[in-house]
């Protein structure tokens, strides 16, 4: 299959500067790729299948490609990073189960074909705004008493309020742009081009502790949407059983209750930590009839599906926010081992 023309047009300016070398990536890192620009970047807009062992650095450009895709089309990988893992098989099983292919959670030459209908760029050009430069950023301390004492938690820096908003790492980012100067106002960077359309309206939520994911049905019991999550761990267990949806708030305060945490630290105490992307439990609550449980955003987003969490549902900040968009008190929710 070919890219689209369409799909070149946001690579105008690079592909003035490129040699016809450039169309061809070597077998070297994608550290090393990304670093000359060009070869990455078109290799990720034009449909090129993986080659060899899936973990080979040569086919980072793919991967880049395949995580897109399936982030727009609602299976998304979770933290975009240009390399296979285990969120990304997952994500490509889901896909194949929802087109009815072979479900093997490889990707074969029908799974390449079925995510490359979207012939859509998958990088697209970026600059920053003012805003983007203001900030304010301040890191954030581990401490929970220390989180207390903020009044909201946002971003760290500029790199990981970019990486939120395009669905990926700060490393991938830094990567694709190796020297972009991050405190100038129009700087332009090349980003993931991960909008979509929002999910449909859930007829029914379906937490899988084995497939570590959250997946939206609709009335007919067809899974549409899929997104990698923590759902708990041997302290605090998946409270697998049917429930409820009671609501959705967004950008949460968190109660912190160190009696319901096994690893809190000694002379905590209870507190109402602020707002922000740095909130414990990110942007969004939704709140099922189980008390004390929810599923909610994070922010550490690179380890969900990962790690495991304190009992509740976990998943990035972005993929909560589409499921707190596509469901509403009452919609029925399974958890399941």
């Amino acid at each position: 299959m070919q890219a689209s023309p369409s799909a070149w047009s946001p690579m105008k300016s690079i592909l003035r500067s490129a040699v016809l070398s450039a169309l061809i990536l070597p077998a070297f890192s994608f550290a090393q790729s990304v670093t000359s620009g060009a070869p990455v970047l078109l290799r990720a807009l034009e449909p090129s299948p993986i080659q060899g062992d899936p973990k080979d650095d040569a086919n980072a450009p793919a991967w880049l490609r395949v995580q897109i895709l399936l982030d727009r089309m609602q299976f998304g990988p979770g933290e975009i990073d240009a390399r296979w893992g285990s969120n990304t098989e997952r994500a490509i099983a889901a896909f194949q189960r929802s087109r009815d292919l072979e479900t093997s959670g490889a990707l074969d030459e029908a799974t390449w074909q079925a995510l490359n209908t979207d012939a859509s760029p998958v990088l697209v050009e970026y600059r920053l705004t003012a805003e983007d430069v203001a900030g304010p950023y301040s890191a954030m301390p581990d401490d929970m008493m220390a989180k207390a004492a903020l009044s909201r938690l946002g971003f760290a820096s500029l790199v990981e309020a970019l990486g939120e908003r395009f669905h990926s790492s700060p490393a991938l980012l830094k990567a694709l742009n190796p020297n972009a100067d991050l405190t100038r106002e129009g700087t332009a960077l090349w980003v993931p081009d991960v909008q979509a359309t929002e999910p449909a309206k859930a007829a029914s939520v379906v937490v899988d502790k084995s497939d570590a994911s959250v997946m939206l049905r609709d009335d007919q019991g067809r899974v549409y949407a899929r997104y990698p999550a923590s759902t708990g761990s041997e302290h605090d267990p998946l409270p697998i059983g049917n429930w409820t949806i009671k609501g959705v708030a967004r950008d949460p305060h968190f109660q912190y209750n160190p009696k319901l945490f096994w690893d809190a630290e000694p002379g905590h105490k209870g507190a109402r930590i602020a707002p922000g992307p740095n909130n414990p439990v990110g942007v969004v609550w939704v709140d099922l009839s189980k008390d004390h449980y929810g599923i909610h955003g994070t922010p550490e987003p690179g380890m969900v599906g990962k790690t495991e969490s304190h009992g509740c549902i976990r998943m990035t900040n972005w993929n909560a926010a589409a499921l707190a968009n596509a469901v509403a008190p009452g919609t029925p929710t399974l958890l399941q081992q």
